[in-house]
């Protein structure tokens, strides 16, 4: 069920709240976009604005390390049989996320590394919708790989690369609907609005005790 697209639904909603949160709440930091933050930190750090560059640089940081626990979960505890190891990526997640919401905005930066070393585990640990790869927490490869199947079934007629492009875009839209659904609960919630994705990502651990057909690693 980890490569299940309903299981993407809700993992997808919560990592486009998280872009969303920490943008509209905690400085105006991507906890997703790397990208965006590389532009950011370097175009403070050439202009001199050091301590406004670690800003950008502290998620970057985290970001890898989180790469790095997810994966060390992965290999110790695949064998498990009682729950899956992305299970208990999950619950790493929502135990952070809910912690995140006791920050206060004096330590917006904080907040932010945590963010981002949660949005990290989720990338690395949920890699492939219905067998295809994915990013729950950006766009970008979504994006292409959504353009390269429509751009292939244009060619090929095949219905299959139809299929596939309109799952890529249907996780787009997913991204965007749960950005847009985390600019309103900050807007409400200021903080503690980051505890919609908790429950976002309590729906996908839970989702993962259904059987499937599809085995996954």
């Amino acid at each position: 069920m980890s490569d299940s697209f309903l299981t993407a639904v809700f993992l997808t909603l919560s990592g486009g709240l998280q872009d969303a949160y920490t943008y509209f709440c905690r400085d105006g930091v991507f906890a997703n976009a790397q990208t965006g933050n590389i532009v950011r930190m370097s175009a403070f750090l050439f202009s001199g604005e050091i301590s406004e560059s670690l800003l950008f640089l502290i998620p970057l940081l985290s970001f890898a390390a989180g790469i790095f626990i997810a994966e060390a979960v992965r290999r110790k505890f695949r064998q498990v049989r009682t729950v899956h190891w992305r299970q208990i990526i999950l619950t790493a997640e929502i135990i952070l996320l809910f912690a995140v919401a006791f920050i206060p905005q004096s330590l917006n930066t904080a907040a932010n590394a945590a963010v981002s070393f949660v949005c990290a585990m989720q990338v690395q640990s949920f890699r492939t919708v219905g067998g295809s790869a994915y990013a729950s927490t950006m766009c970008i490869g979504n994006m292409r790989s959504g353009v390269d199947a429509l751009a292939a079934f244009f060619y090929e007629k095949n219905i299959s690369h139809l299929k596939n492009a309109g799952k890529y875009f249907g996780v787009i839209g997913l991204f965007a609907a749960g950005a847009g659904i985390g600019r309103i609960a900050v807007t409400y919630f200021n903080q503690r609005a980051i505890w919609v994705s908790c429950i976002l990502l309590t729906a996908g651990f839970f989702m993962m005790f259904k059987k499937s057909e599809t085995k996954t690693v």
